[in-house]
């Protein structure tokens, strides 16, 4: 992923939880997060616990993103310091001592306190001075720490949608009930693996209604208007297919494909997997001769570990898994007359 695709992908996750840009350079964002991005991003599972029993006003907290580190911290490093000469102290007034100020009879003001969610529930009025008040900061590049939680805040969360098409307002009918077919989209992630390694994504999208399978479903759906809210006047037409049927037919119409997929990286794999085993075989063979009985049952348990790590990483195998999926209820051209006396 490239700077631009980061970032497009931080604003479309901070726009869907509701937070705020507060600041946007040339850079970095500094954003007011909302309550839920405060929860998914900030470990404050003990403060959100707390709010969440006492029914105090949340407050979240502020975040930088950062995406071009040299640019950040050329336009926010602190000015050099420079030095300033130190006046000599001023003669004692008042009481005599050095350095205190003139007895004047007036109390002390004291400083004003400053309004905190533990002053407001447990009367701590206390305020110590640290170095929390800044605003936290993070890069988010490709493999950052950072960018892993949010992949896997989303990922959490993207596991299964449920969206329909929104109808376009030409076709509105007040009169007539728009007909919605049914489809459940999988996407998944086919994974060759040996000591090299290949991923494929394959969006499979199946009417519930005829068992139609279509290919690159979301690359085709992503075009349409979708909504969470089911549109006015619409019906959904009978499905035909239960899902555990239709994951079925999904899983065999994967498997028939990949089973055509040209195999010479497989046969590579296992020419390379062999010439390893020849070679650790030939090292402990003639390590477990020369060795000291005494030593001889720690190389035998070495060269059993070796072959096992040379065979899980050489032995070429296809690995298939779910990504996330969905029902789409997509407009399908259909009228129904709507039936008065309903």
């Amino acid at each position: 992923m490239n700077r631009e695709m980061i970032e497009s992908f931080v604003h479309r996750y901070l726009d869907a939880t509701g937070s705020q840009v507060t600041e946007k350079n040339d850079g970095w964002i500094t954003v007011q997060l909302s309550p839920e991005a405060d929860k998914d991003l900030m470990n404050r599972s003990y403060y959100w616990g707390f709010v969440e029993r006492t029914g105090a006003a949340p407050e979240p907290m502020q975040f930088t993103f950062i995406f071009d580190p040299e640019t950040y911290s050329a336009k926010t490093a602190p000015p050099p310091r420079q030095a300033v000469p130190v006046p000599p102290p001023a003669p004692a007034a008042g009481n005599g001592v050095p350095g205190s100020a003139p007895a004047t009879g007036e109390p002390a003001t004291a400083a004003p306190q400053s309004d905190s969610i533990l002053g407001r529930y447990f009367g701590v009025t206390t305020v110590i001075s640290s170095g929390y008040g800044r605003i936290p900061s993070d890069v988010m590049a490709f493999g950052s720490r950072r960018m892993e939680q949010l992949f896997g805040v989303v990922k959490a969360r993207g596991q299964f949608v449920r969206l329909f098409e929104s109808p376009d307002p030409t076709v509105l009918n007040p009169y007539a009930s728009l007909g919605y077919s049914t489809w459940l989209c999988v996407n998944y992630k086919v994974e060759l693996i040996c000591d090299m390694k290949r991923d494929e994504l394959h969006s499979l999208g199946i009417n519930m209604a005829t068992g139609q399978i279509v290919e690159g479903f979301y690359d085709r759906v992503k075009k349409r208007r979708l909504t969470p809210q089911i549109p006015p006047t619409i019906h959904l037409q009978h499905a035909a297919l239960s899902v555990d049927r239709a994951v079925a037919q999904l899983e065999n119409f994967l498997g028939d494909k990949v089973s055509t997929y040209d195999q010479t990286w497989s046969v590579e794999a296992w020419k390379r997997l062999k010439e390893e085993w020849s070679r650790i075989d030939s090292y402990y063979g003639e390590l477990l001769r020369s060795v000291e009985p005494s030593q001889k049952s720690e190389v035998e348990e070495q060269y059993k570990a070796r072959e096992q790590e040379i065979d899980w990483q050489y032995r070429p195998r296809i690995a298939v898994s779910v990504t996330n999926c969905g029902f789409f209820h997509l407009y399908e051209g259909m009228r129904t007359p709507i039936d008065p006396s309903r």
